[in-house]
C-alpha cells in the first residue's frame, strides 16, 4: 500500500493531492493489483480536474503526464474533450503539448476536433512558428472531406510561409490531402512546384516525398531543380536523403543514356569487298563514338559519394542502389564495402542489405569476393540470416576459392551434402569413393544425425559398385547403426541391411537393390532464387517480397538517346527576377563577365599611385570578390529586364568609374583608412549566413546609412555629380556599391522611407527604393458604399455603430487604413462620452482612435475617422467602444482588397516589375464565364468592387491590367485578367506577399465568374 501511495504521489506531484491518493488507496481492497488499478482511474479523473484548473502550472503539468502516457503506449482518448479546452490557451507550452496530443487524437476524435476548427485557422497565422506548424498538422489530421477547402488554403499559406519548418509540414500536409481527396491533384500540384523550388534544406526531403505521392509521372518539374537537389543532398536530413535518392534513381533513368554500353564491332577489321577505304573509315568512326557522361549525371553519382560514410543504414542502402544502378560498372564496387559495415546491424538490417548483396553477387561476383568471409555462417546467426549467406557464398564460390569455402562448411548440412555427392558419383570416384567412407566410419558415433544417414546411404552404394573393398567396412557401419540412439538411423540400417545383404529372409527387392539406390536422378538446378530479382530496384519492399508491391515505381530503360540537356539549365537573371523584390534589379549589361576582371584591373591600376592606395584597392578587390560571392551563392544575380534600361545603365555606370577614378587619384589618407574599416564590414558580413534574411536587411540599412555618413563629409564631390546621380534614382543601392572603394561612384541621397519590423523579417529582402517616379499612388477609381456593423444598436443599448472605408490615404500615418466609423443614437436619452477603450490588438497593429465625444443627443448621428495599421493582414482589430455608463466590445475586420492603395503605372513598367514577380510570387486560376461578363466594362466594375486598385493602360483588347500596393509595407500588388477563346479567362496575381496575394485571388475568383 505504501508503494502505490508512493508513485501516486510522485506522479501527482502535490501534498494534498498525495493525501487524496493515500485515502483512495486505504478505502480499497488489500490486494496491490486491485489498488494499482484503481489508482489509474483515480490518477485520470485528477488529470481532467487539473486541466480544468485556472493555473498554467497545473494544466501543464498535467499536459506533460499525458503526453508522457502516449509516449508509453497508454490509451488517452478518454481526456481529449478536457484537452481540447485548452487549444486556446495563451501559455506557448500548454498550446505546444495540446497540439501534440490532438495530432495523436484527431483522427479518431474528429466530431469533437471539428468544434475547434476556427481556432485551428486562427492558429494558422500564430506568430510562433511551432504553434503554426502543429496547427496544420492538426488539421490535416482531422480527416473529413468536408474541410478540404480549409485545409487547401492552409497548406497553401503554409508553403509560402517564411518559416522552413511550416513549409515542411505543407508538404506533409499535401500527402494528406490527397489520400482524402485525390481530385485536388492539380491544385496540389502547384503547391509542390513552388515548394520544390524552395533553398531550404528542411524542406526538399518533405517536398519530394510529396511529389513522389502524388504526382511521380510529373518529371518535367524536377529538371529546373535537378541540380540544386544534387548539391543540397549531404545537407538534407537523413530520410529525406532517401526519398531524394530514390527519385533522382528514376529521374537519372529517363534523361541520361546507359553508361554500361561497350563498344561492339570493333573487332571486325575487314571490308567489304566492293567498300573503299573512306567509307571503312566513316564507318569506324560511328562505330567508335566514345561514351562521354552529361556532367548532371556525374554531379549526382559525385555527391551521393559521401553519403557512403552515412550512419543511417537506409541512406547507404539508398546510395548503393543508386550505384548499382545508374553508376559505370567499373565504379560500382566502391559501395561493397558501405554494404559490408551494414551486417555489422541488428538482424533486421542484415535481412535486408543481404537480400541486395545476393542480388548484386549473381551479375557481379567480383564486387564481393574480397569480402567473403564476412559472409561466413555464425552459429548465433538465425535460420533466415544463415540461407542468405549460404546463398550469396553459392554466387561467389569459383575454382580460386572453393578449397577455402568448403573447408569453412563444417556444418551437418554441409557434411551430408557432400556425401550425397560422393555416394551418387561413386562409379566416377572409385578411389576417393571408399576413402571418404573410411573416414567417416571413424568419426560415426560423434557426426549429426543427418550425416549418419548420408554415410549409410554412401555404404549402401559403395557395397553394391564396389563390394570387394568396402564390404567390410559397410558391415561395420551398419552394426553401429544399428544401436545407434536415434531410432531414424536403427530403422534406415535395419531397411537397408535387408535390402543390399542377400539373406533367407530377403525378399524380391533384394535383386533392384542396385536400380533403387543407383537410379539416375535430374541434375538439380543451379538457379538463385534471387535471379528474377533484379529487375525489381533495389532497396524497395517489392525486391524484398519479390512482387510488385502497392505504390512501387518502376525503373525506366535508358534512353537510347539522351533528352535535351538544357531543360536543366537555370537562367541567372529568371531567378533573380524570382527571388529578388520589387525594384532590386541591378543595371548591367549582360555580355558582361559576371567576375569583371576589366573593373578590378582598373582599380588596381588607379590606386597604385602610393602604397597605402595600393594596400587599400586589394583589400577593396578582395571585399568586391566575397561580395560577388556571396550574391552568386544566393543566386540573387541581377540584370537589366530591357536593352535600352541595360544601355542607359551602362553609360552611367561608365560616368560614376570615372569620376570615381579622378577622386580616388585625389583622395587622402583618411579616405583610405575609411575605405579600409567599410572593407572590413564588407567581409563581416559576407560571412554570414546566406539564409539570414534579417541579418542581410540589416547590413543594408547599415551601409545605407554609412553612404550617408559619407554623403555628408564629401559634400562638394557629391554636388558636381548630383545631376548624374539624379538618372540613378531608380536603382537600388546593393553592399556591392556601398561597400566600394570610392563611395562617390554610388548614389548617395536617396528618398527611402523608414523600415518596418515586417519588412526586415522579410526573407526576399528588403527594398531600399521607393516607388519609381513612373509609379505613383492614384486616387481609387471606384469607392463602394457597403457599410460594415461594428455595434447594433440592441447590443449597444440605444447606440449604433457602422463603418467603413473611403479608400483615401489615412491622415494619421502613410501605413493606415483610413476607416470612418457612423454613431447613432436610437435611444430617447442622450449618450455621453463616446470613446474608444481598452485595444486588444495582434502583436504589430497600431490604432489611431478619434477623440471623444461628449455627448449625442437623441436620434443624432456624427461621423469619425480612424486609422488602423493591420500590417497587411486580415486579422481583427478588437478593441471596446465605450460610453459614460458601458463599455462594448467590437471588432473591424478588413476585406482584402481594401488593404491597397490604387497605383498608376504604364503598361512597361506593369510588364517589368510583372517579371520580377514570378515564381513563387505569382498565383493564377482560370475562370469560366458567360461572354457577356468579360466585356472591359465589367471585368473593370468587378475587379474594382472588391479591391482597390488602379487601372494600367494596355494595348491588348483582350487583357486587362490593374495594379495597388498594399498600405503598409508598399509592395507591389499587380492584377491582370487575360480573356482566353470562348468563355475562359485566366487570372493572375503577382505580389512579394503571397498570402494576400492568394486571398485576394480566391475573392475575384467567383466575382468575374458570376453573371
Amino acid at each position: 500500500m505504501s508503494s502505490n501511495s508512493f508513485a501516486y504521489t510522485e506522479q501527482s506531484g502535490g501534498g494534498e493531492t498525495a493525501e487524496l491518493g493515500q485515502e483512495a488507496t486505504s478505502t480499497i481492497s488489500p490486494s496491490g493489483a486491485f489498488g494499482l488499478f484503481s489508482s489509474d482511474l483515480k490518477k485520470n479523473e485528477d488529470l481532467k480536474q487539473m486541466l480544468e484548473s485556472n493555473k498554467d502550472s497545473a494544466k501543464l503539468d498535467a499536459m506533460k503526464r499525458i503526453v508522457g502516457m502516449i509516449a508509453k503506449g497508454r490509451n488517452a482518448s478518454e481526456l481529449f474533450p478536457a484537452v481540447v479546452k485548452n487549444v486556446a490557451s495563451k501559455n506557448i507550452e500548454i498550446k505546444k503539448l495540446v497540439y501534440v496530443y490532438l495530432v495523436r487524437y484527431a483522427e479518431e476524435q474528429q466530431d469533437l476536433a471539428l468544434l475547434s476548427i476556427s481556432t485551428f485557422q486562427r492558429a494558422l497565422k500564430d506568430p510562433n512558428q511551432l504553434i503554426r506548424a502543429s496547427a496544420l498538422r492538426v488539421l490535416s489530421s482531422i480527416r473529413v472531406p468536408i474541410i478540404v477547402p480549409i485545409m487547401m488554403l492552409a497548406i497553401k499559406e503554409a508553403s509560402a510561409d517564411l518559416s522552413p519548418y511550416v513549409r515542411k509540414n505543407a508538404a506533409h500536409a499535401i500527402q494528406k490531402l490527397y489520400s482524402l481527396d485525390p481530385e485536388q491533384k492539380e491544385m496540389l500540384i502547384e503547391v509542390i512546384e513552388k515548394l520544390l523550388k524552395d533553398k531550404s534544406t528542411l524542406v526538399a526531403g518533405s517536398v519530394v516525398m510529396a511529389f513522389e505521392e502524388v504526382c511521380p509521372d510529373r518529371i518535367d518539374l524536377i529538371h529546373k531543380n535537378y541540380r540544386k537537389l544534387c548539391n543540397l543532398l549531404v545537407d538534407v536530413e537523413e530520410w529525406g536523403q532517401v526519398v531524394i535518392i530514390h527519385m533522382l534513381t528514376r529521374y537519372a533513368r529517363t534523361q541520361f543514356v546507359s553508361p554500361w554500353k561497350e563498344d561492339d564491332g570493333l573487332e571486325d577489321n575487314e571490308k567489304n569487298f566492293y567498300e573503299s577505304d573512306d567509307e571503312l573509315k566513316e564507318k569506324t568512326e560511328d562505330r567508335k563514338k566514345p561514351y562521354s557522361m552529361d556532367p548532371d549525371h556525374r554531379l549526382l553519382i559525385r555527391n551521393t559519394k559521401p553519403l557512403l560514410q552515412s550512419r543511417n543504414a537506409a541512406v547507404v542502402m539508398a546510395v548503393a542502389q543508386l550505384y548499382w544502378h545508374i553508376s559505370p560498372k567499373s565504379e560500382a564496387g566502391i559501395i561493397s564495402k558501405s554494404l559490408v559495415r551494414l551486417l555489422r546491424s541488428n538482424r533486421e538490417v542484415q535481412y535486408i542489405v543481404l537480400q541486395n548483396i545476393a542480388t548484386m553477387s549473381i551479375q557481379r561476383k567480383g564486387m564481393f569476393e574480397p569480402y567473403l568471409k564476412s559472409f561466413y555462417v555464425r552459429s548465433t546467426d538465425p535460420t533466415m540470416i544463415k540461407t542468405l549467406k549460404l546463398e550469396i557464398l553459392t554466387n561467389l564460390a569459383n575454382e580460386a576459392n572453393i578449397s577455402t569455402l568448403l573447408r569453412e562448411f563444417q556444418v551437418p548440412v554441409a557434411r551430408a551434402s557432400i556425401l550425397w555427392l560422393i555416394g551418387e558419383n561413386c562409379e566416377r570416384v572409385p578411389k576417393i569413393a571408399p576413402d571418404v567412407l573410411r573416414k567417416m566410419a571413424k568419426s560415426f558415433t560423434s557426426e549429426d544425425d543427418l550425416v549418419k544417414l548420408q554415410i549409410l546411404n554412401l555404404g549402401a552404394k559403395l557395397y553394391l559398385t564396389n563390394s570387394k573393398q568396402t564390404k567390410l567396412l559397410t558391415q561395420y557401419i551398419l552394426n553401429l547403426g544399428k544401436y545407434d540412439q536415434n531410432y531414424d538411423i536403427r530403422d534406415r540400417t535395419r531397411f537397408i541391411r535387408q535390402l543390399i545383404v542377400p539373406n533367407e529372409k530377403s525378399g524380391a527387392l533384394s535383386k533392384y537393390a542396385k536400380k533403387i539406390f543407383l537410379a539416375q536422378k535430374p541434375a538439380p538446378l543451379l538457379e538463385s532464387p534471387f535471379k528474377d530479382r533484379d529487375h525489381f530496384q533495389l532497396g524497395t519492399l517489392s525486391h524484398t517480397l519479390n512482387i510488385k508491391a502497392s505504390g512501387y515505381l518502376e525503373l525506366s530503360n535508358w534512353p537510347e538517346v539522351a533528352p535535351d540537356p538544357s531543360v536543366r539549365n537555370v537562367e541567372v537573371i529568371e531567378l533573380a527576377k524570382e527571388w529578388t523584390p520589387t525594384g532590386k534589379a541591378k543595371k548591367e549589361n549582360p555580355a558582361k563577365k559576371f567576375y569583371s576582371e576589366s573593373e578590378e584591373e582598373e582599380e588596381s591600376s588607379d590606386s597604385s599611385s602610393s602604397d597605402s592606395e595600393s594596400e587599400s584597392g586589394s583589400e577593396s578587390g578582395e571585399g568586391g570578390r566575397s561580395e560577388e560571392e556571396e550574391d552568386s551563392s544566393e543566386d540573387s544575380s541581377e540584370g537589366s529586364s530591357s536593352e535600352e534600361e541595360s544601355e542607359s545603365g551602362d553609360e552611367s555606370e561608365a560616368e560614376n568609374k570615372r569620376m570615381a577614378t579622378r577622386n580616388s587619384k585625389n583622395k587622402g589618407k583618411s579616405d583610405t583608412e575609411d575605405g579600409k574599416k567599410k572593407n572590413e564590414k564588407s567581409k563581416t558580413s559576407g560571412s554570414s549566413d546566406a539564409d539570414s534574411s534579417s541579418i542581410e536587411s540589416s547590413s543594408d540599412s547599415e551601409s545605407e546609412s554609412e553612404s550617408e555618413y559619407e554623403s555628408r563629409k564629401t559634400t562638394k564631390e557629391i554636388g558636381k555629380q548630383m545631376k548624374q546621380d539624379r538618372n540613378l534614382l531608380t536603382k537600388d543601392v546593393s553592399l556591392l556599391d556601398l561597400d566600394d572603394f570610392n563611395p562617390i561612384s554610388t548614389p548617395v541621397v536617396l528618398p527611402t522611407p523608414a523600415l518596418s519590423p515586417s519588412l526586415i523579417a522579410d526573407l526576399e529582402g528588403l527594398n531600399l527604393s521607393t516607388s519609381s517616379s513612373v509609379i505613383s499612388v492614384g486616387t481609387p477609381v471606384f469607392v463602394p458604399g457597403k457599410t460594415h456593423v461594428l455595434l447594433h444598436r440592441m447590443s449597444g443599448k440605444g447606440l449604433a455603430a457602422n463603418y467603413f472605408f473611403p479608400r483615401q490615404p489615412c491622415i494619421f500615418g502613410d501605413k493606415m487604413v483610413s476607416v470612418q466609423i457612423t454613431l447613432n443614437n436610437t435611444s430617447d436619452r442622450k449618450i455621453e462620452n463616446i470613446h474608444i477603450g481598452e485595444k486588444k490588438l495582434p502583436v504589430g497593429m497600431q490604432m489611431h482612435v478619434f477623440h471623444p465625444i461628449d455627448s449625442l443627443e437623441p436620434e443624432g448621428s456624427i461621423t469619425v475617422s480612424m486609422g488602423i495599421d493591420f500590417c497587411d493582414s486580415t486579422q481583427t482589430a478588437s478593441f471596446q467602444l465605450c460610453t459614460k455608463d458601458d463599455c462594448f466590445n467590437v471588432t473591424i475586420q478588413p476585406p482584402i482588397g481594401e488593404l491597397l492603395l490604387p497605383v498608376t503605372m504604364s503598361e512597361k513598367d506593369f510588364k517589368k516589375e510583372q517579371g520580377m514577380l514570378t515564381g513563387m510570387n505569382e498565383t493564377s486560376a482560370v475562370i469560366i464565364a458567360a461572354p457577356q461578363n468579360f466585356t472591359p466594362s465589367m471585368v473593370l466594375q468587378k475587379v474594382v468592387d472588391v479591391a482597390n486598385v488602379g487601372v494600367v493602360p494596355s494595348g491588348q483588347d483582350n487583357i486587362h491590367r490593374f495594379a495597388a500596393k498594399t498600405v503598409h509595407s508598399g509592395s507591389l500588388m499587380l492584377v491582370t485578367v487575360e480573356l482566353k477563346e470562348g468563355s475562359t479567362a485566366q487570372l493572375i496575381i503577382n505580389t512579394e506577399k503571397t498570402v494576400i496575394g492568394s486571398v485576394l485571388l480566391r475573392e475575384l475568383k467567383p466575382v468575374l465568374s458570376q453573371g
